[in-house]
This record gives structure tokens, C-alpha cells and sequence, in this order.
């Protein structure tokens, strides 16, 4: 069996099998075009993302993903749900407990949550050209009124929240954003527009530190993105 489709709570997820599984599992947790369905989702759609799936299930590892609810910014709903998904799927196949993340764009705001939250089952963590901070993300999007009004209908819709309260909240959260839960992090960024890496000097202060170890990435170079997204995962395997 090459994949898995399965729901909870009305989401549909989806489990990729390696031929030759070696014990080790990843939770990828998408950006906003991210989607999961009945059949496929956006990473077997998607070329490049595809083709990570298939470098990865080649090196054996077990992958799973959900559509949490699609554009969900965070959301404790899905931070939830993939909290769920882990305990579904640990318990369903056979994985050492503690897994990788790999988690794109806006699936980081989920995934920093998971790392506070899911002390001592996970493995390691891979972001993606990461949205670290709802906060300044929002601040960014305020220059361009189009946008900003559809990601302010998208952020009422998955929080669930007046729009009022909701930007006091969001305006009025904390500038610090801690990686460091004892797990090795590493941000990956392919340098496409530019728009996402100028994140703030917030930002500037995240990739700064000696120990998450950015990669910066030409568009023409993503092709590489699987080898080293696989050689950061396996350095870390060594302890069980």
C-alpha cells in the first residue's frame, strides 16, 4: 500500500508508506495552499513536493499529514488535531514515538505550538520558509488592503473570533518566539520574492542564532531541498 486516507474530525488525512519503512515517522504540516482530500493532497500534487515525498520514502521514513482544517493560522483546533493525528498514527503503525516535523509557511505557527507542547516526542523540526509570528506577518500584509482584508476574513474564520478582538489580540501578542525546547530546529529559506524572509528584525534575531542554522536556498537550487532536508533528519536519529 503506497498511501492512507482517513478522517478525523472531518478532516481528511493521509499516511505515505516507504517499501523498506525504518521505524522513523514525519508529520509535514503544510502551507496555506496545503490541502488533504479524499484522494491526494497538495504535496502528491505539487512537483517538487512530490518529489521530496519520494527521496523520503525511499530513505524509508513514514510520513503523515492533515488538511487541519485548510487555512487554519495556528488555529488551537488544529494545533489539536495534529496533536491527535500523532498519537492516531503512533499507535496504528509501527514508529519509534519520537517523530520529525517538517512544517512550510504558515504550518510553522502550528508546529511551534506542538514543540511546546509535545515535549519528548519529537525529534527533531524542519521550517520551511516559516511564519513565525502571526503578529508581524499581519503587519506586513497591512500595506496591501486586498490581502490583508482576506487574511483578516481567513484568521476570524479559523480562530473563530470577532475581527475587533481578534487584531487587539493578535497586535498586542509578544515580540519573543522561543525555538528552544531541547530539540534541534533548522530554517530553511528559498529566497523567491523576498517578501517572507523580511520577517523583522524579530526574525533577523530568530535566524541569528548559532543554533537553528539557516539555509538560504536560489529558487534554481530547490532541487537539493530533499538531500538536505533527509541529512538533517538522519543526523539526528543516532539516539533512539
Amino acid at each position: 500500500m503506497d498511501s492512507r486516507n482517513f478522517q478525523m474530525d472531518a478532516q481528511w488525512n493521509i499516511i505515505y508508506y516507504p517499501d523498506k519503512p525504518t521505524g522513523f515517522g514525519v508529520l509535514i504540516i503544510g502551507d496555506e495552499r496545503h490541502f488533504v482530500d479524499d484522494s491526494k493532497s497538495f504535496w502528491t500534487q505539487n512537483e517538487g513536493k512530490s518529489a521530496i515525498i519520494d527521496q523520503m520514502k525511499e530513505k524509508g521514513y513514514t510520513l503523515f499529514s492533515s488538511n487541519l482544517y485548510g487555512r487554519n493560522w495556528g488555529s488551537g483546533s488544529a494545533v489539536e488535531l495534529a496533536e491527535r493525528l500523532y498519537h492516531y498514527v503512533i499507535r496504528s503503525e509501527i514508529l519509534n514515538n519520537k517523530i520529525h516535523i517538517l512544517a512550510e509557511g504558515m504550518g510553522a505557527l502550528v508546529a511551534v505550538k506542538l514543540m511546546e507542547k509535545m515535549k519528548g516526542c519529537i525529534r527533531s523540526v524542519i521550517l520551511l520558509n516559516p511564519i513565525l509570528s502571526l503578529k508581524h506577518h499581519l503587519e506586513q500584509e497591512k500595506e496591501h488592503k486586498f490581502f490583508y482584508k482576506k487574511l483578516i476574513k481567513e484568521l476570524v474564520t479559523a480562530h473563530q473570533m470577532e475581527q475587533t478582538l481578534l487584531e487587539s489580540t493578535i497586535f498586542s501578542m509578544d515580540d519573543q518566539i522561543n525555538l528552544e525546547y531541547g530539540y534541534p530546529v533548522k530554517i530553511i529559506h528559498v529566497l523567491a520574492g523576498g517578501k517572507s524572509y523580511n520577517q523583522s528584525k524579530l526574525y533577523q534575531k530568530i535566524i541569528s542564532n548559532p543554533e537553528i542554522n539557516p539555509t538560504f536556498m536560489l529558487p534554481e537550487k530547490k532541487q537539493q531541498l530533499g538531500n538536505i532536508i533527509i541529512r538533517f533528519f538522519t543526523s539526528h536519529e543516532t539516539v533512539l
